[in-house]
């Protein structure tokens, strides 16, 4: 979608039956991920595993937001 948008065909989409809706909810799902994808890479941001944190370490550092929040 992002390098060749011009080659995209939804017509055998369609024809299985996605409705247009359907078809718009998921190119706006791609383009958010697109957004926040672009974004990290900006900000140089990697993931938990790229920062050595296991993964119950990530779980109790996300764990932190449900307590207090982003402030």
């Amino acid at each position: 979608m992002t390098l060749e948008p011009e080659k995209l065909d939804a017509t055998r989409a369609l024809d299985a039956g996605v409705s247009r809706e359907a078809l718009r909810d998921a190119a706006y799902v791609a383009a958010a991920f697109n957004v926040i994808t672009r974004y990290a890479d900006a900000i140089g941001a990697k993931p938990h595993s790229e920062s050595g944190l296991t993964r119950e370490q990530a779980m109790a550092h996300e764990g932190r937001f449900f307590e207090i929040g982003y402030a």
